[in-house]
């Protein structure tokens, strides 16, 4: 049986492919369109999942979108006639319901087909169960307690539930217009950081400031005993006036969220050419405590519905990796999964599993423990992509291959490392990455001005093997997917300075042998040249998508100044 998931018309499209239980294939339309979270239906992601598994459509028994315009129906509807919203709200709003409604139609006509011949049924997944579904239906967890948290989906920004092996039972949710997600979306664009997808930019300032505007948040944040919470609402636009969404095939767009009495509180909101002071580092310190405080009383208090050790976590939110860091001490949970996906993009494969394990009842056997679920290139496809460019290359075997880039690393070069499948995710996981020496404390000022040209308040990551991340940071539990920040030991800070944060955290990654066999392999070569056990890993890219395929990575390498590159075992060198 063949399901394809997909999120659609919304940020960060994507498409998989689950063939009898089992994923085959994921990707986001932005990987191959190159523009950052594309929104809309994701027909290149579908024709790539299709061509990957040597499938047609018309072999496809299950079409599932994230997505259910008839879920929480009469309150939208309600919502609706008691409001006033702008009539371009309104507009987007129907215009993107009638597309779900049509998703069948629309993928015949990006694939020159007639309608009939597809002969899949569609199935509508509520956006929220379908974020939890990709978290615990993919975990290895028999049972656990699940949280979705996003800005919206299907009315709803918060949902809670209990899985046990194929099903979850819902028991509490927040409905619009309050929304975690939207508080902090509202403060990233306060703060002069406008564009789709921002939000982490606020984390990585907020490691500068303190927790001055406290007062402030509580009065716009309300946490309730239930571990829910509301928003007041005057402090933002979305709930009377709406705010202008564009979720057209292209790069989403929000419309200003706060309104005229935030600034009223808290000042004048910074222009986007504004340079940053210590107002805005404690603006940003504020809001992320706020949101650690909201986001725990959420985990902790489970208005009674159980009291389990496992806690599946998914949704927009769940990508605040600084505030996942703070997990284990803070709740009582042992064990957390989380996606390498868990914001939209991620709902295609729950939306997916929904179908398979929830609709059709099939048993939970597949685990998620691999991001690795792009396209891989051979290298006949390379090297004659290395000819056409008129490079320079060395085809290695695997040891000189490590050797010389490690060596390399060590004398303070840059590399860009490309490799295997590409990863699935916002998190470039050693296989579309550029490496570096995190020993070098030049090389954060290195990466910028050279290749990244990104703010400098924002860290780099590091790639640790898993065996010795209890030597240098503060939580050992592992970390594959890059999705939490622990605080490194303050005795190992200083012979990493490259990938230590000004509060003292790294977003790291753990890296086993098991996982991603090549990328250990590097590590423990540098490792041993070092005796550090640590590269400072950040995406492959330039103010881009991660690059998807060999001609994006060449090109990268061409317009920046990396001193080396790793394509497979060709070996690419400007020295």
């Amino acid at each position: 049986m063949l399901i394809l998931g997909i999120n659609a018309y919304h940020g960060d499209s994507s498409a998989c492919l689950v063939q009898d239980g089992k994923l085959q294939c994921a990707i986001e339309e932005e990987r191959i369109r190159r523009i950052k979270h594309w929104a809309g239906l994701p027909t290149e992601s579908i024709r790539w999942c299709l061509q990957y598994s040597s499938a047609d459509i018309r072999d496809v028994d299950y079409i599932a979108v994230s997505r259910d315009p008839s879920a929480h129906l009469h309150k939208k509807i309600l919502r609706v006639l008691s409001k006033v919203p702008n009539l371009g709200f309104v507009k987007n709003r129907f215009q993107n319901v009638s597309r779900i409604k049509d998703i069948k139609l629309s993928i015949a006509e990006s694939l020159d087909l007639d309608k009939s011949l597809i002969k899949a049924e569609v199935q509508n997944v509520e956006h929220h169960r379908a974020h939890i579904a990709s978290s615990f239906l993919l975990s290895p967890f028999e049972e656990s307690y699940c949280i979705s948290v996003d800005g919206f989906g299907d009315f709803l920004s918060v949902m809670r539930g209990t899985g046990k092996h194929n099903k979850i039972e819902i028991n509490d949710w927040v409905e619009y217009p309050h929304s975690l997600g939207i508080f902090y979306t509202a403060m990233t664009q306060f703060l002069g950081f406008g564009q789709y997808g921002d939000e982490y930019k606020i984390m990585g300032l907020s490691a500068y400031g303190n927790n001055s505007f406290e007062d402030a948040m509580s009065k716009i944040v309300k946490l309730k005993q239930t571990g829910l919470f509301e928003l007041d609402t005057s402090y933002f636009r979305h709930d009377k006036q709406g705010v202008d969404m564009v979720w057209e095939a292209g790069k989403p767009s929000l419309g200003k969220i706060y309104s005229d009495k935030l600034c009223a509180l808290l000042g004048n909101p910074r222009n986007e050419d504004e340079d940053l002071d210590k107002h805005h580092s404690d603006l940003a310190y504020s809001v992320q405590a706020a949101y650690e405080k909201t986001y725990f009383n959420l985990l902790n208090n489970s208005n009674g519905h159980n009291k389990l050790i496992n806690l599946s976590l998914a949704g927009g939110c769940i990508q605040n990796s600084l505030a996942n860091g703070k997990i284990y001490v803070n709740t009582d949970y042992e064990n957390i999964y989380i996606p390498p996906a868990s914001y939209d993009a991620g709902t295609a494969i729950g939306a997916a599993y929904w179908v398979w394990n929830i609709i059709l009842g099939n048993k939970r056997e597949f685990i998620m423990d691999n991001p690795y679920l792009g396209p891989e290139y051979s290298d006949k496809e390379v090297e004659a992509l290395l000819v056409k460019k008129k490079l320079d290359y060395k085809k290695l075997d695997e040891n000189e291959l490590y050797e010389r880039t490690a060596s390399e690393l060590s004398r303070g070069r840059v590399a860009g490392w490309f490799q295997g499948r590409t990863e699935w995710g916002p998190r470039a996981l050693g296989n579309r990455s550029i490496l570096a020496d995190p020993r070098n404390k030049n090389m954060k000022e290195i990466l910028n001005s050279r290749i990244k040209k990104r703010e400098s308040f924002r860290p780099f990551a590091p790639s640790i093997l898993e065996e010795y991340t209890g030597e240098w940071f503060e939580d050992s539990h592992p970390v594959p997917f890059m999705e939490k920040v622990y605080l490194v030991k303050p005795e190992k800070r200083n012979l990493i300075p490259a990938v230590v944060h000004e509060d003292g955290t790294g977003r790291l990654q753990t890296v086993s042998k098991k996982l991603n066999k090549k990328y250990y392999s590097l590590i423990k070569e540098f490792y041993k040249l070092t005796d550090v056990p640590i590269l400072l890993n950040t995406s492959f890219n330039e103010n881009e998508p991660i690059v998807n395929t060999p001609a994006e990575a060449i090109d990268c390498f061409m317009r920046t100044k990396m001193d080396l590159l790793v394509i497979n075992d060709f070996y690419i060198s400007r020295i």
